[in-house]
């Protein structure tokens, strides 16, 4: 049986990859409205030593806009060196 991931539900994991403090101790992915998200959460502390979560959303789709190139509409990369002819 394959997993579906229902909207308004997500999971998170201890995070493996954590090498600072400013990285989440957990991360994961929700879905919200019908959107993906990643989720990040860190544990912080109050002064008088009670324990909560934050927690982070970014959008799945936007992460991955970010990482592709840029490409004009011949679908070229986008050379920004002038070359002149």
């Amino acid at each position: 049986m394959a997993f579906e991931q229902r909207d308004n539900e997500g999971a998170l994991f201890r995070n493996v990859k954590k090498t600072s403090d400013k990285h989440p101790g957990m991360t994961g992915k929700a879905m919200i409205g019908g959107v993906m998200y990643w989720v990040s959460s860190w544990k912080k502390e109050r002064q008088n030593g009670e324990t909560y979560l934050t927690l982070a959303f970014k959008p799945v789709e936007e992460q991955k806009k970010q990482s592709k190139p840029a490409k004009d509409e011949s679908g070229f990369d986008d050379m920004s060196d002038n070359v002149p002819w």
